[in-house]
């Protein structure tokens, strides 16, 4: 573990480290504005059914045409993805009515139909000028694009991930470096210019790859020019440029709301980095791995020159080098891959636990923020927000790691991330702001945890294999952000199965944590031969009692939400039960997550019920509707027979399912 010293001996936290630290965090900057791009670039503006070609003269206005076109939902607003097959002409004569368009049209007998967007759609532009979305239609029959735009960039930056982890440790670090900065550059400008989705995709495909080539490199070349003693705060350094980043995203977002020029804003600047990416000098610790002895001492000493420490420089020679690295260059003959991760027992557990962690990170950070517009706030603000929790949370995880070490960091982010979003899980649908704060709380220790796991996975994995092993879990997270949207679909029959597993995969990948041996104040290890003689993953029997005790502390509280999520279940069949018993429930509104019953209070059990005779009259008629989505079309149902009298327990109940 001789390279520390040579090191020390040219300046290793001179006026090089400095520039060079600050020059690779440049990139970093814009990074964050790429990998969450998809929020502001493919947000979806309110949109409703354009007016039928043979009103395009009518001197109808805006709100009047809208008025005659569109059917309204539950809460008198344009649906979505309908409109009436004819204009209704009679509706501009009904000033003053209440409730819907469709309730007024099934109260006066007409036979209203429905019908597709045949004309494409108008979209509301006040927070944004221009998005894919509303250039390409990607709503309706379409909406699903949205995600699978995503999920190609994901695509990308997994392919990435398999690419230049391997090409790094082979061809070294600055190559790619170049690389994958003209890569981001070309293919961000081509996103912007791009005249389909199609091609969209493709170019959103190479922005990802070259994200993974920055990040990868980048990391490695930072890690590898400095000493173990400053690691943990030029790791944090690192983490926070990320953290700025976001912030910017949201400013220039604010200012650019035409997505093109939002794109070539955040992509632009990578053709500056390219060329400035021309002085970085090669990692001598990857040179010397990789028996180019000549070009290491070589850099070396331009560190020393840069440092001012000339005459220490000129001392190095190969002689030196070979007598303080005999043992790393002996071992450094052939080439590696992917699966020597997987040979030796030690590396093999390592490599598992890690793939966990980065896995459940990524699945769980980008399963809360890339869906800004679900929580009901201005995007430029929300991400304002997300962005800015990362400053404490980094501060927290920094100091944690510096003191506490790298092991019970990760773990206690992880793990509580995974607890607050299942707390979310009890919080009533209503209390947004309670939801959104913990939705906050949870993305920032998930930050946390990210930088975490770059600074404590780079300390793990031995120089000679170091690319590859950061390539691999680098893929494992990029499979979890691939998922992270997957999930998603399983709420439309479970509701609250996403936020049970967002919240549980943490939980898990937390306790795999605890069986990673501890880094705080080791050099780095150079060979798989390093790792193996090390202590043993986890240290043995100081992690088991660990163990048990977080396992049995997470049983309970798993034990304790199932039993409450359980009872709320429970409760709420055996209403349905005997509703189905003493009323009417309309079965296109269960198909619709809603019920509206006409029934009878026994004894309590439907307490926030209203009676018949207190609502409007327009309110009597059982109109309903499903949640606000795309594609889903209003139902009204009016009660058979009279309204019944307002006694003290029969009434009309609400209830969501």
């Amino acid at each position: 573990m001789a390279f520390g010293d040579l090191l020390e001996q040219v300046g290793s936290t001179g006026r090089f480290q400095i520039l060079h630290v600050t020059l690779l965090c440049m990139p970093v900057l814009l990074m964050a504005s790429h990998n969450l791009l998809q929020n502001f670039v493919a947000a979806v503006p309110p949109h409703y059914c354009n007016a039928h070609t043979n009103l395009s003269q009518s001197q109808l206005s805006p709100e009047e045409t809208l008025l005659i076109t569109v059917p309204q939902d539950q809460i008198g607003k344009p649906q979505r993805c309908q409109r009436y097959v004819t204009p209704q002409w009679h509706l501009l004569t009904k000033n003053g009515s209440s409730g819907s368009g469709e309730d007024k049209d099934t109260k006066e007998g007409l036979d209203v139909g429905l019908q597709g967007c045949d004309d494409g759609w108008s979209y509301n532009m006040t927070d944004m000028s221009s998005t894919i979305i509303s250039d390409w239609n990607l709503v309706c029959d379409l909406r699903s694009f949205k995600q699978m735009g995503q999920t190609v960039y994901m695509g990308g930056v997994l392919v990435g991930a398999v690419v230049f982890g391997g090409l790094s440790d082979r061809y070294g670090r600055r190559i790619l470096l170049l690389i994958s900065n003209l890569l981001m550059a070309v293919s961000g400008t081509c996103v912007a210019l791009s005249n389909s989705f199609t091609l969209y995709c493709v170019f959103r495909f190479g922005c990802g790859m070259a994200l993974s080539g920055l990040g990868l490199n980048t990391f490695s070349l930072i890690v590898e020019w400095i000493p173990t003693r400053v690691r943990t705060v030029v790791g944090t350094i690192t983490g926070y440029s990320y953290t700025v980043g976001q912030l910017i995203l949201a400013v220039v977002a604010y200012f650019l709301r035409d997505w093109r020029w939002l794109t070539l804003a955040v992509s632009l600047p990578f053709y500056v980095f390219f060329l400035i990416s021309w002085w970085f000098h090669e990692s001598s610790r990857w040179l010397v791995m990789s028996n180019k002895p000549e070009q290491a001492i070589k850099n070396l000493k331009r560190v020393a020159n840069f440092n001012g420490r000339r005459e220490e420089g000129e001392k190095i020679d190969i002689k030196m080098l070979q007598e303080s690295m005999t043992k790393e260059m002996s071992c450094s003959q052939g080439s590696y891959s992917v699966l020597d991760l997987f040979r030796m027992p030690t590396m093999r557990k390592m490599t598992i636990c890690l793939s966990a962690v980065w896995f459940s990170t990524s699945f769980a950070y980008y399963g809360l923020a890339m869906d800004l517009q679900k929580f009901g706030v201005d995007i430029y603000l929300i991400q304002v927000i997300f962005g800015a929790v990362d400053i404490p949370a980094k501060v927290v995880i920094t100091v944690s790691m510096s003191f506490i070490g790298r092991r019970p960091s990760q773990s206690g982010g992880l793990i509580l991330a995974g607890i607050t979003i299942l707390i979310n899980l009890l919080v009533p649908y209503e209390k947004s702001t309670a939801r959104t704060c913990l939705a906050v709380l949870g993305k920032g220790c998930l930050a946390a945890s990210f930088n975490c796991c770059y600074l404590y996975s780079g300390e793990l994995y031995p120089t000679i294999i170091r690319q590859n092993g950061m390539g691999w879990v680098s893929m494992m997270a990029r499979v979890g952000a691939m998922v992270a949207p997957m999930v998603l679909l399983t709420g439309e029959y479970i509701p609250w199965l996403p936020g049970l597993i967002y919240g549980g995969a943490p939980i898990l990948s937390g306790v795999a944590a605890i069986f990673l041996p501890e880094t705080l104040g080791s050099p780095l290890p150079d060979t798989i031969e390093d790792v193996e003689d090390s202590q043993p993953v986890g240290a043995g029997g100081q992690a088991a009692p660990a163990v048990i005790k977080i396992g049995a502390t997470l049983l309970l509280v798993g034990l304790l939400a199932l039993g409450i999520v359980k009872g709320h279940l429970v409760a709420a069949q055996q209403r349905l039960v005997i509703l189905q018993r003493i009323g009417v429930v309309d079965s296109r509104r269960e198909r619709h997550g809603m019920a509206g019953i006409w029934g009878c209070d026994l004894e309590g059990l439907f307490p926030t019920c209203r009676c018949a005779e207190s609502l409007p009259a327009s309110q009597r008629s059982l109109h309903t509707a499903g949640p606000a989505d795309e594609g889903q079309s209003n139902h009204s149902v009016q009660h058979a027979g009279p309204v019944p009298p307002c006694t003290q327990d029969c009434c009309i109940y609400w209830s969501p399912r």
